[in-house]
C-alpha cells in the first residue's frame, strides 16, 4: 500500500500550451483534456512533440506559455503530492542491470515511501508474469523483459496519471498482449492514460480517443475505420 497522498485528481486539462526551443516551436497552442478512466493515444511522426508534451504532464519540463490543469489545479501550487501521483514510463526505463528484478522494484517502491514494499513488489512481478525470474539480474533480461519489468516499477505507487512513451518497444506478442491487458486493468482502476505511439496495430481498439501531433499542433481522430486510416486521414488534412 502507497503512503497516502493528500492529492487526487480525476482530469487534467492542457490549455493552449506552446513550447519554444530556441526559434523552434516543439508545440504550437496544443488544448486536450483526459479524465480518469480514459486511454488517450498520443500520434504523429518523430518530431511531432510527443515525447515533449509528455515531459511538460510529468512536469519535467514547463511550457513556454499556456498551462496544465490536474484536478484544477495548476502543477506548481500542488508541488511534490502531484509528482506523488504520477507514473512515467519513457525511453530510459531507469533499471540498474547489477539488481535483480525483486531488487529494482524493490528500491523503488522505497523511493515511493511504500509502506509493504514486499507485498507490492511481489503483485508487480506476478503482474509482469516475472515471479520466475524474480532473483535473476537484469543485465541478463531481453529488452522485452525489461520494458515489461519499467512498466511495473512506474506503476508500484498506483499513479492516477500513467504517461507512456512508446511502451510497445521490443515487445513479442505475448508482452504485447500482456501489456494491453494491464491497460485495460488500469483504466478499470480508474487511472488516466497518455501513451505515444507508432505502433498502430498493437493499439488498435485500444484507445478511448486519439490526438495526432503534427508539426506542434494537435487534433482529434475522427472516428470510423482502422486507427492507421484515420491517422492518415488527419495527417493528410493536416497537410493540405
Amino acid at each position: 500500500m502507497t503512503a497516502a497522498s493528500p492529492f487526487d485528481f480525476d482530469q487534467i486539462e492542457v490549455r493552449d500550451i506552446s513550447r519554444n526551443f530556441g526559434r523552434r516551436r516543439a508545440l504550437s497552442h496544443v488544448t486536450l483534456s483526459a479524465r480518469a478512466g480514459e486511454i488517450v493515444g498520443l500520434l504523429g511522426p518523430n518530431g511531432a512533440g510527443k515525447s515533449t508534451l509528455l515531459g511538460i504532464l510529468s512536469t519535467l519540463a514547463r511550457p513556454t506559455s499556456g498551462e496544465v490543469r490536474y484536478g484544477g489545479k495548476l502543477s506548481t501550487d500542488v508541488g511534490d503530492p502531484l509528482r506523488s501521483r504520477i507514473g512515467v514510463l519513457g525511453h530510459d526505463l531507469f533499471l540498474y542491470a547489477e539488481l535483480t528484478a525483486a531488487e529494482n522494484l524493490a528500491f523503488f517502491a522505497r523511493l515511493y515511501g511504500i509502506r509493504d514494499p514486499s507485498a507490492r513488489v511481489a503483485e508487480a512481478l506476478a503482474a509482469s508474469r516475472l515471479t520466475a525470474r524474480a532473483n535473476d539480474r537484469t543485465v541478463s533480461f531481453s529488452r522485452g523483459l525489461r520494458q515489461r519489468l519499467a512498466l511495473e516499477r512506474a506503476l508500484l505507487h498506483r499513479p492516477r496519471l500513467v504517461l507512456l512513451d512508446e511502451p510497445f518497444t521490443g515487445l513479442d506478442d505475448q508482452s504485447t498482449s500482456l501489456l494491453v491487458e494491464r491497460l485495460h486493468a488500469l483504466k478499470n482502476e480508474g487511472a488516466i492514460v497518455l501513451m505515444a505511439t507508432h505502433d498502430f496495430e498493437s493499439a488498435e481498439g485500444l484507445f478511448d480517443r486519439a490526438i495526432c501531433l503534427t508539426d506542434g499542433r494537435a487534433r482529434e481522430l475522427a472516428g470510423g475505420g482502422s486507427l492507421r486510416e484515420r491517422y492518415r486521414s488527419a495527417t493528410r488534412d493536416a497537410g493540405e
